[in-house]
């Protein structure tokens, strides 16, 4: 049996949990060490009484690291979670040895982020997709409520919106190698757009997964898992 000696992180999207990558977990057990985390405000983890912001969300990740005494760390990041990714990897270069995301939308604009700001009203989820309402209520009961998740991610998505972190050009000074994974029916971010990503990063691949939408609910593990196998696997030029 082959020792088991990297560690993985594994990073959540908006509105989500840690507990949604469970499956994933599982599956990539037999290959990496693999740690999972809420971001603050989010699930297990209570708000510490900041606004959200990507850079605070790195901070999470950085200190799960250092608690746990990792160095090179290997990071997937869901969605919003990629974007942690790569801004920590930009910030923390030494502390991030390779990262895979999947559905992550990495170019805002003030357009994009009222868009799909306009998307988190508590009202109008609960009229219209009341189970996802209750998912969500469940979801953050302990971290103050489903509520303030959706105004927190709003303020969030316009700060992106007004202050992206990640242009083209910062993007193309991470060395770590960057697998930029996009299913063929996101509605989130489009196939054009991740693979002009993935041009951009200092190191990017990019794959298509076939049949796939956003959610990570939805999204085939059997496709996933190989992928992130070998992504994961990768070592910095």
């Amino acid at each position: 049996m082959t020792a088991v000696t990297q560690d993985v992180v594994l990073l959540h999207g908006a509105l989500g949990a840690s507990s949604q990558l469970d499956g994933l977990a599982v599956a990539l057990r037999s290959r990496f060490r693999v740690h999972q985390l809420d971001f603050e405000g989010h699930a297990s983890a209570p708000s510490r009484g900041r606004p959200f912001r990507i850079q605070f969300f790195a901070e999470d990740v950085l200190e799960l690291l250092d608690t746990l005494g990792i160095n090179g760390a290997r990071l997937f990041g869901y969605s919003m979670g990629g974007y942690v990714a790569a801004y920590l990897a930009m910030q923390q270069p030494d502390r991030v040895a390779a990262i895979a995301t999947l559905g992550t939308k990495f170019r805002w604009d003030p357009q994009t982020a009222t868009r799909e700001g306009a998307r988190l009203d508590p009202n109008a989820i609960r009229a219209k997709v009341p189970r996802f309402a209750d998912a969500l209520a469940t979801r953050h009961q302990h971290a103050g409520g489903w509520e303030s998740v959706l105004a927190n991610t709003a303020h969030l998505l316009r700060e992106l919106g007004d202050q992206p972190l990640l242009s083209d050009e910062i993007l193309s000074r991470i060395r770590q190698p960057v697998r930029v994974i996009v299913g063929d029916r996101d509605n989130t971010v489009s196939v054009e757009e991740s693979a002009a990503i993935a041009h951009a990063l200092g190191a990017g691949r990019l794959t298509v997964l076939s049949n796939t939408p956003h959610p990570i609910e939805q999204v085939d593990l059997t496709q996933l898992v190989p992928v992130l196998l070998d992504a994961l696997e990768e070592k910095t030029v």
